[in-house]
């Protein structure tokens, strides 16, 4: 077996940094020092289905798996997470609730920076949106965040 179907493996289940820091090295089998600059592994612990290629592994159907936004442990109850990459923010109203919108500002396009008190709060200029629905609960916005179709698989919320 060569070391790239190892560390495929490895990061499949997750384990890929140490082994990368303790294997580096060329393809032409010689070793590297280990603390040398290499370039980063990153995985995401919010998504799902995702191959060491960067890809989706078919599930047993044979279909790609939707790959998750977050965790639902880690969008508390009566707040949320805001997923600056995606432009979502993600909030759950009630316990086991989980609704999806997009982060961007009505009012001037900026970007959402809190979530908490039943509220999504613009930095911006202020403007506050319904954690339950998106609507505007205080100005300058006048439209609501547009809702984003999510739904929850093994414990991650994921577009629908």
């Amino acid at each position: 077996m060569h070391r790239r179907h190892a560390l495929r493996g490895a990061v499949t289940l997750g384990a890929a940094a140490p082994l990368v820091a303790a294997c580096s090295g060329s393809d032409d089998g010689t070793a590297t020092d280990a603390t040398s600059p290499s370039t980063p592994t990153s995985t995401s612990p919010t998504s799902t289905g995702s191959a060491p290629d960067g890809g989706t592994t078919p599930d047993a159907e044979g279909t790609a798996p939707a790959v998750g936004l977050v965790a639902t442990a880690d969008v508390p109850v009566g707040g949320g997470v805001i997923l600056s990459e995606e432009e979502l923010v993600v909030t759950q109203p009630g316990d086991g609730s989980f609704v999806a919108f997009t982060a961007i500002c009505t009012h001037q396009g900026c970007l959402v920076g809190s979530v908490g008190d039943g509220a999504i709060t613009c930095p911006c200029h202020n403007s506050t949106f319904s954690i339950t629905d998106g609507s505007v609960l205080g100005g300058p916005a006048n439209g609501p965040l547009e809702e984003v179709a999510v739904e929850v698989v093994d414990g991650q919320v994921v577009r629908a």
